[in-house]
């Protein structure tokens, strides 16, 4: 009981609404209609695949082609990597805050109306600041909380949607610790750092002689977690072609050595983490949809930090103590907490992390993220001294170092996630940080 906090202990709670929307259908595959349906919860997918909770029978709109998702204080619609777009009262939106009242969305050639209804029922969040090594009491996270409670009593299957940077294998490991599983083996998989070819065997194990370098039989992570839990950290960069196997172990719970013809039982819990949306994979033919079914029995969704920003003060201190370091505490007066409070933190928990443990190391805080990330404004004078040419480099340069910084902290050094982020070419980013003598950690080079 050690992962909850003594007023989650003495019942106390917060009642709040739940979030009430109806989409009516009135155009479906290009045939009149006139049916609605009425959601209670903050998303509501819609697509033509049946597992979405509206479900349009049209072949130009995509198995998971938009969802609606109650944000904060407004309903917002995100198109899922759609093959035909997504159009908002006739605009063509990715990701855009609903108009209050009713709206009308074209998906392919259907046509929604959209109304934001009063809710009709309640749901009570304990008022909590933490579970386990996970803190927070902002209302996304007190609500994740008691979802992860839930989750922990079980042996779902999980899959947990972040941005990186939230803390993911962090709240894989919670999951466990509160598991009936927490004194089983744990082994943890990140299937965007093993090569393509080695998966499979990292996975399952294979025989000797299998394939070459073979030169010893090896046991896989399933194996090794018998009994346990196996963690698939960013699931979403496993191979098409491997794809099918692990789904056939998570049916079956039985794996087969590379190698090897006869197969061994398993009994192991899959928890499963990605930085990207699983929907847009599925669409665009990366990511098969059955499997995306069976990992996701529960989809845990991580905010990032700006959606909790309040949780800042709460974070700092906890950083703080875990670095032993509670006693400078007054680096953070209420000026740089609130500029905290104003950057977007692209690199969420963890780059809040690296900026408290720098004011530690150097007893000093630095200027606010916020402030760092502003262009100088340079004086009228100055500026018309410089050619416009060499000005509009500068400026360009300065950006493209910004940019790259930030954009290799929010990957972790992996340039490929970066440059898929950025939608460029990898030898193009490899190029840019040549140019600017930027490292993998978005760090300067000495």
């Amino acid at each position: 009981m050690d992962s909850y906090d003594d007023a989650t202990l003495r019942g106390e709670a917060d009642i709040v609404d739940v979030p009430r929307i109806q989409v009516r259908i009135e155009k479906e595959g290009g045939v009149v209609q006139d049916r609605g349906v009425t959601v209670d919860g903050a998303q509501c997918r819609l697509g033509s695949y049946p597992g979405n909770e509206v479900v349009l029978h049209d072949r130009k709109v995509s198995r998971f082609h938009c969802t609606l998702v109650r944000d904060r204080e407004a309903w917002r619609v995100v198109d899922t990597g759609s093959l035909n777009g997504t159009n908002l009262n006739g605009v063509r939106v990715r990701d855009a805050d609903l108009p209050r009242g009713v709206c009308r969305l074209a998906l392919g050639e259907s046509e929604v109306v959209i109304q934001q209804l009063d809710p009709v029922s309640q749901e009570s969040v304990p008022i909590r600041s933490n579970f386990g090594a996970l803190v927070g009491s902002s209302l996304v996270m007190r609500q994740m909380f008691s979802l992860l409670e839930r989750v922990a009593r079980s042996d779902a299957t999980v899959v947990i949607e972040g941005e990186s940077g939230t803390g993911k294998e962090l709240i894989a490991a919670e999951i466990v610790r509160c598991s009936s599983r927490a004194k089983r083996p744990f082994v943890v998989i990140d299937c965007s750092t093993i090569a393509t070819d080695l998966v499979e065997s990292e996975l399952f194990g294979h025989a000797r002689g299998a394939f070459t370098g073979a030169d010893r039989e090896r046991i896989g992570a399933f194996e090794s977690a018998s009994g346990g839990t196996v963690f698939l950290d960013e699931v979403g960069e496993l191979p098409l072609a491997l794809q099918p196997k692990l789904l056939r172990v998570l049916e079956s719970r039985q794996i087969r050595r590379v190698g090897e013809t006869k197969s061994r039982t398993v009994d192991v819990r899959v928890v499963t983490a990605t930085n990207r949306k699983l929907e847009r994979e599925v669409n665009h033919g990366r990511f098969r949809e059955d499997l995306f079914f069976r990992l996701s029995v529960v989809t845990i969704r991580v905010p990032p930090l700006r959606d909790r920003l309040g949780d800042i003060p709460l974070l700092v201190d906890t950083m703080l103590a875990s670095l032993g370091a509670s006693n400078q505490w007054q680096l953070f007066e209420n000026e740089v907490l609130e500029s905290m409070a104003r950057y977007d933190w692209p690199g969420n928990v963890r780059e809040l992390r690296n900026y408290v443990e720098r004011a530690v190391v150097l007893d000093t805080v630095e200027p606010a993220p916020s402030a760092r990330m502003t262009t100088p404004v340079e004086s009228r004078a100055s500026v018309i001294e410089t050619p416009f040419k060499v000005a509009k480099e500068k400026l360009l340069l300065d950006f493209e170092r910004r940019y790259l910084s930030e954009l290799l902290r929010w990957s972790e050094g992996k340039v490929g996630v970066a440059a898929r982020k950025a939608e460029v070419d990898r030898m193009h980013l490899y190029r840019l940080m040549q140019r600017h003598g930027i490292k993998r950690d978005g760090q300067p080079e000495e």
